[in-house]
């Protein structure tokens, strides 16, 4: 395979995760608008829960989906889970209750439960260490532009045409993407793994995996970064309509503008981090750096939180959220760098996994805060203290030397 196709590839791993996180995120935009709340009479605790339903299954599916991608390869199993997801978030236009929006953002989690240990499978087998950091910011960079791309997109077609025609239009919309994928990607990440194998030596068990440091610090540390970014996802266009007085139109570009700096943030670091590496830096004292660092400054959003001035809040939400951007692609990659290439696959579900329980409780815990507080205050002190707690598993746990090693 040539350079220039890999790459396209990666471009187009990182349009799918636009497309998914589109498809996620829509919902919280829908949330934020009136005539949605009142036609399902929402509290606070119901928007919470609105927004955390889709993790229930996402989250508890990251290791099985890893385990199916291990076994079966990437390119079939995508595609047929990008369909499915996609059909499921056009189908939500058809929603009357809200038991319905429950069970279809629980299909929709399940659709995009293979979407990470995927492309970051066919990464870890088709890139090398050193141009993995810019490819993983490449791809993560659909992370952020996914929401930047869909907030304000969702809110333009909310305003101009309802919420049910939004669903239908992004839904349906999105199967494109399955024609260049199928031309483009070939089935080899299983052939590519058992070439890696014969010199490496034989996969570390996952019982062994699930009981190193190195893993518990990576799950942690992933928990607190997406926590940050799952409360800015769901609850950050309903921060800035209802506590900055913003219109819903403002409110999606904004939250757009917020994630599109993080996604810029984000591939500009995994760029740099490989420049340093391939000119001799240690790659992971280099990725643990930047990661630590992206962390403090995702921190900052404390100052914007407690700020009297609208337009330093909004300065802030758009500073911290870029600032975390300098982790994205480094705490990823890191973790392809200290893990065995032949469990990449469970590894990343397992990752993944941390990550998305966030979306779970960060939605739900904003609602709670609010409700009994009755301000963004609490919830967003929140935040600032597992970013910390992030830090600091970064610093302790997540070390070369608590590295499993795959067995002779």
């Amino acid at each position: 395979m040539t350079a220039a196709r890999r790459w396209w590839i990666v471009c187009l791993l990182s349009l799918g995760m636009i497309i998914a996180y589109l498809d996620r995120a829509n919902l919280s935009v829908a949330l934020a608008a009136r005539d949605f709340i009142h036609e399902f009479s929402l509290t606070d605790n119901d928007r919470g829960l609105m927004n955390s339903a889709f993790f229930w299954s996402y989250a508890f599916l990251q290791i099985p989906a890893g385990f199916v991608v291990d076994r079966f390869g990437v390119k079939i199993p995508y595609a047929i889970a990008f369909a499915f997801w996609s059909l499921i978030s056009a189908a939500t236009a058809g929603i009357g209750t809200v038991g319905h929006l429950l069970g279809l953002r629980f299909l929709l989690g399940c659709g995009e439960a293979l979407v990470t240990p995927a492309s970051l499978r066919w990464i870890r087998f088709h890139i090398g260490e050193e141009q993995r950091g810019l490819a993983v910011g490449v791809y993560m960079a659909g992370t952020k532009l996914g929401p930047a791309i869909g907030a304000p997109v969702a809110a333009f077609l909310i305003v101009h045409h309802g919420w049910r025609a939004m669903f239908v239009i992004l839904g349906l919309g999105s199967l494109l993407w399955l024609v260049p994928w199928l031309i483009l990607v070939k089935d080899d990440d299983r052939r590519l793994e058992a070439a890696t194998r014969k010199q490496a030596g034989k996969p570390v068990p996952f019982s062994r995996l699930l009981r190193t440091r190195l893993t518990w610090g990576i799950v942690l540390g992933a928990f607190c970064y997406n926590y940050f970014v799952y409360f800015c996802m769901t609850w950050l266009p309903a921060y800035f309509a209802e506590s900055r007085g913003l219109t819903l139109s403002k409110s999606g570009a904004f939250t757009g503008f917020s994630f599109a700096g993080m996604a810029v943030v984000a591939t500009l670091a995994g760029y740099v981090a490989d420049r340093m590496i391939a000119r001799g830096a240690d790659p992971v004292r280099t990725r643990k750096l930047f990661t630590i660092a992206g962390f403090l400054l995702a921190s900052t959003e404390l100052v914007g939180a407690l700020a009297k001035s609208n337009d330093v809040a909004l300065g802030f939400a758009i500073v911290s959220l870029s600032g975390l951007g300098l982790a994205t692609a480094n705490y990823w990659a890191l973790t392809q760098t200290l893990m065995p290439g032949a469990s990449i696959g469970v590894i990343a579900g397992v990752q993944n996994c941390a990550a998305n329980l966030a979306g779970i409780v960060a939605p739900i815990v904003t609602g709670f805060l609010k409700d009994i507080t009755g301000s963004y205050a609490a919830p967003m002190c929140a935040v600032g203290f597992l970013l910390i707690v992030g830090v600091a598993a970064y610093v302790f746990l997540v070390r070369a030397e608590y590295a499993p090693r795959e067995l002779d």
